[in-house]
């Protein structure tokens, strides 16, 4: 288990374990980001459901495929229509098509298409591209990658560094943006969520309601009286998504790193609590692979004396301190009961790897055979 989540990909979904398709190396696959996940945590999960009607169909019965007709009926008008070939689709052959590449698609393409673009076709196509999916098509061949490196400067990355993670500041003189995006990229728990952080497209809220007066004078503080090692910032002008950065605390495996968050505001904020995931990967019995925190006071114990300030506090005691018994990966907090040397030591080369980018430029921390 600790092998499985010190791995750099993921060779299956950690909670599905594969039911709904590849992963495509990261901790939780699409489908399950999806359904547990989801971008907008403001929809109100009502229960919804189609009602029955009158007309005695209860939506199970499926039309015949060996009838060549079969009639749809509203409330209005019977319209004859050509019958389905297969079944109406269901949840699992919905997900089964979402999750699984169509293999017969690729048969059709011809093997050197990709190697017979032209660059300057390749070179417009890549301007359409984020941040991240242009470092992912450096990853699709050595031409590929060399075209971009060309094409893409060095101020770029950083302004790319600069939108992504706007609370990373580098302990000394950086030589290479490129370098210092890649890691912070694979120091990332989860891309879907790194993704979601640019997600901004929030609807507009009240100037002068209460949700818009606290979270101002939270800021405030924040940026007047900031805790010891504690950085927060909002990345929109709705407060809806923010950054916040925790330094390891002395004494910790964690002591020199720099552990960035990022906290999801509901709507109905204070009288609800603010998601939040880290972004830097972590080794600790009370955050997932995922990056979830397993911290009562944002799940269940929610009160409305609690801020951003006091949450992240809260979490920066959590890494001196954990709770073993009850935690989100229990092999790392039976790990941490039996042999805490072992847990240290982990912890720290986790730390070194992931959570001090500039320092260790471009040392190779090893994991395997832990």
């Amino acid at each position: 288990m600790i092998s499985e989540f010190l791995q750099t990909e993921y060779r299956a979904c950690y909670l599905c374990n594969g039911f709904y398709g590849p992963s495509f190396g990261q901790p939780v696959c699409s489908t399950c980001h999806m359904f547990l996940f989801p971008q907008d945590i403001n929809i109100p999960d009502d229960g919804s459901y189609n009602q029955k009607t009158d007309s005695g169909d209860s939506g199970n019965e499926e039309p015949d495929a060996e009838d060549d007709f079969y009639v749809k009926q509203d409330a209005t008008s019977a319209v004859v229509m050509p019958a389905l070939v297969t079944k109406p689709d269901r949840l699992a052959d919905r997900i089964t098509n979402l999750s699984h590449p169509r293999d017969y698609q690729l048969e059709q393409v011809p093997a050197d298409l990709f190697d017979n673009l032209p660059t300057e076709v390749l070179v417009d196509v890549f301007k359409y591209l984020d941040d991240i999916s242009l470092w992912m098509a450096g990853s699709v061949c050595r031409r590929w990658r060399q075209i971009l490196f060309a094409e893409t400067s060095q101020d770029q990355w950083h302004h790319f560094i600069g939108q992504r993670w706007p609370l990373f500041r580098p302990q000394s003189r950086v030589k290479c943006w490129r370098s210092i995006y890649a890691q912070l990229l694979h120091s990332a728990p989860c891309r879907y969520c790194l993704e979601s952080m640019m997600l901004q497209s929030t609807p507009p809220i009240e100037e002068d309601s209460w949700r818009h007066r606290r979270l101002r004078s939270e800021l405030k503080t924040l940026r007047t009286d900031p805790p010891e090692g504690i950085q927060a910032t909002p990345l929109d002008r709705h407060c809806c998504h923010w950054q916040a950065s925790i330094t390891g605390p002395h004494g910790s495996p964690y002591e020199g790193g720099l552990f960035l968050l990022y906290l999801q505001i509901p709507h109905s904020y204070p009288m609800r609590p603010p998601v939040v995931r880290f972004i830097t990967k972590i080794f600790h019995p009370n955050i997932s692979r995922h990056g979830d925190v397993g911290l009562d006071s944002i799940h269940h114990n929610w009160s409305l004396a609690l801020t951003i300030s006091k949450v992240l506090i809260s979490i920066q005691s959590l890494l001196t301190d954990p709770f073993c018994y009850i935690c989100m990966e229990p092999a790392i907090g039976r790990l941490r009961r039996i042999d805490r040397r072992q847990f240290d030591r982990v912890a720290r080369l986790c730390t070194w790897k992931y959570a001090m980018h500039d320092y260790l430029i471009p040392t190779h921390i090893s994991l395997d055979g832990l």
